[in-house]
């Protein structure tokens, strides 16, 4: 018994290993809208200046608040073993703060997400290394034409990406970009390094679309082959966002059990 006891916390604690530290490195990217251009092909050149001008030109200027749900699940488990909603709020332009609105399933996806958002919130104030590593940018990659490719039937400039350096933050993959803003609608591929000796391997995918006047992360999957463990994924889904008093709807929220003003410590106690 007390060798199965510990094999068990330590699957758990490599479990949150891999959540915290693979989220950590994902952080969202926000831009505002890109200058319009209607032509339907484009020098590659210039497609990879508008783009890096389109990210420099983002500045986040009003404050806003963003319902955001996390779900993990365990060996390619169709039913997630918790899931988690909370509320973010951002207040430019370097600060920002969240609470945990409801929880169900397993106590160990509140533990993880804190702390994937207290990494958020340090990285806000500072760390700019990573927040520049989070661009697309001549500096981080090596671009590649793949020409044109179709999301939910739109079509998109297509390109791979190859990083100049082993960061955890940077991604060997591809990007779609929107013809008319150039901003990026998604990007997906396998870690460039790294961010634990646990994970042997981690592929992610990020979404981003355009709500209310921002072009925002939208949606995030992570999934790492953990030593020891096997397959494990975290989701993360944008549900609604809000500025100046309205809110918009980026997808409905599914039906869940929520847990509103009793404090997470009661709820979710630690250690278990």
């Amino acid at each position: 018994m007390a060798c199965s006891s510990n094999l068990v916390h330590w699957r758990r604690l490599l479990s949150k290993i891999f959540f915290g530290t693979v989220a950590a490195c994902l952080t969202g990217i926000a831009y505002g809208q890109g200058t319009g251009n209607t032509s339907a092909s484009l020098e590659f050149s210039s497609l990879i200046q508008r783009l890096e001008q389109t990210q420099r030109n983002a500045r986040i200027q009003t404050p806003y608040q963003l319902v955001r749900q996390y779900r993990l699940f365990a060996n390619k488990s169709p039913q997630a073993s918790s899931n988690v909603v909370v509320e973010i709020q951002y207040l430019p332009p370097d600060r920002e703060t969240y609470a945990i609105q409801a929880h169900t399933g397993s106590s160990r996806g509140e533990q993880v997400v804190r702390r994937i958002l207290d990494h958020e919130s340090a990285l806000a104030t500072g760390n700019p290394e990573s927040r520049s590593a989070a661009l697309l940018t001549g500096d981080n990659y090596s671009f590649t034409n793949l020409g044109e490719s179709t999301l939910e039937g739109k079509s998109f400039y297509l390109i791979g990406l190859t990083p100049k350096r082993k960061q955890k933050e940077l991604v060997v993959g591809r990007a779609w970009i929107d013809k008319h803003t150039f901003s990026i609608r998604r990007i997906e591929g396998h870690l460039a390094k790294s961010p634990s000796w646990l994970l042997k391997d981690v592929y992610v995918k990020l979404d981003f679309s355009q709500v209310s006047s921002l072009w925002v992360q939208t949606r995030m999957e992570a999934t790492a082959d953990v030593r020891f463990v096997g397959s494990q994924t975290l989701q993360a889904e944008t549900l609604d966002y809000r500025t100046t008093g309205v809110v918009a709807t980026v997808n409905p929220p599914s039906a869940r059990a929520v847990h509103r003003g009793i404090p997470a410590e009661l709820l979710f106690p630690s250690g278990k």
